[in-house]
Parts: structure tokens; sequence; C-alpha cells
């Protein structure tokens, strides 16, 4: 995957997720209001004791300081094991530019969460920070290991993620997709710029590696 397809990807990821937080906050009742309100009952309706839990567990994991501070330091600690720092430099980024979207997108739009949420949560429905943080791990990875199973547990973590947000009604459904979006554009765009400097997985041999003896990350096995 060359460099000028990750730029392209992520920037049509993040203004799709702007052209969203317009629909449905920007214009007259927002274009999905019905769909948001549908899947807000609709989750009220089949909500059982054991997906409250679940998402009560992933709300803890994916919020806060764990989510901010704990577990991007996991994952940066992880590559580093791994003796791929570059490529925990480019996690390390990655996150920082997802959550300064993600807050950015929220007091741009200054969305309404809904009115039965259960738990408290802070300024800004849309997008959901949650699910942000959970696309941009999963997109970090898979940009870093290229594999199939990587890429379908990336998948369930954040649909996951985007499920328990709106099984708490916390957010709306269309929150969650807006969280998705940014977070994988942020993710996209950096590498798109460190694509052979971080040694990504999907560097390709039209666009070598330059690393030294020294400070080269092993290949992929």
């Amino acid at each position: 995957m060359r460099r000028r397809t990750l730029l392209f990807a992520g920037s049509a990821m993040l203004t799709f997720a702007a052209l969203l937080g317009v629909l449905v906050v920007l214009l007259p009742r927002g274009a999905t209001s019905g769909l948001d309100v549908f899947w807000n009952d609709l989750m009220s309706q089949v909500r059982q004791d054991w997906m409250l839990s679940a998402a009560y567990l992933l709300n803890w994991i994916g919020g806060g300081w764990v989510a901010i501070v704990l577990v991007p330091l996991l994952v940066v600690l992880l590559l580093v094991l791994l003796r791929r720092w570059r490529a925990a430099v480019f996690a390390a980024m990655a996150f920082g530019v997802s959550a300064g979207l993600t807050q950015l997108l929220k007091e741009i739009f200054a969305r309404a969460r809904p009115d039965d949420m259960l738990v408290t949560s802070d300024f800004g429905s849309f997008p959901s920070g949650h699910t942000s943080n959970a696309a941009t791990i999963a997109m970090v990875l898979w940009l870093v290991f290229p594999r199939v199973w990587m890429a379908v547990a990336g998948v369930v973590w954040v649909v996951a993620m985007a499920l328990s947000r709106t099984i708490l009604a916390v957010h709306w459904i269309t929150d969650t997709l807006g969280g998705a979006l940014v977070g994988a554009s942020a993710a996209l765009i950096v590498g798109a710029f460190v694509l052979t400097w971080a040694s990504l997985g999907w560097t390709t041999t039209a666009e070598p590696a330059s690393r030294s003896h020294r400070d080269a990350d092993p290949p992929l096995s």
C-alpha cells in the first residue's frame, strides 16, 4: 500500500465524518435523526443484564485515564518490546492525532447526548471518543501487523465498543460511526507520513524503508 493510498483513504474517512456531523447536527433536525432515535429505542428494548455488564466494562476500558493513558501506553510498550520502536512512535502519534481530532469535532458540533444515558460522560456526543480510540488501536495494529486475523479482531473490537455506547444510551448510533471514521482516519493519515520510516507492514518494495543496522525494526515473520 502506497503513501498516497493511505493519505487518500484517511482524508476521505475524515471528510465523511465531518459531513456526517453536519447531517446530524447542523441541518434542521438532522438528516439521520430517525435512525438515531430508532436505534436508541431498539437498544432500550433488547438490552439484557449481560449486555450491560459488558458495556460497563468497555465503558471503563475505553474512556478516562485508561483509554487516554494506559491503553495507548500498553500498545506502545508492546511494540517496543517487539523491537518495533519506530512503529511505537507511529502509534503514539496516531493516538495523539486521534484524540485531538475527536475533541475538535466535539467542540465544533456540540451535539447533545441521549436523555436516557446510563453513565455520565463528557461534553459533546459527536463523535464517540470511545469508538474513535478503539478504531485507532485497531487501525494502528493492522498497519503494523497486516494480517487477516488482526483485521477481524480489530473490526470486532470497534463494533463491540460502538454497540456498548448505544447499549448504555450514552451515544447515538451515528456518533459511533463518526468516531470509527475519525479514529481510523487518524492512524491512516499519520501512517501515510511515516510509512517507510516506521517500517509499517504495508511498506512495499516500491517504497523501500531506509534502516540502519542499529535502529532497524526486524521484518514481520
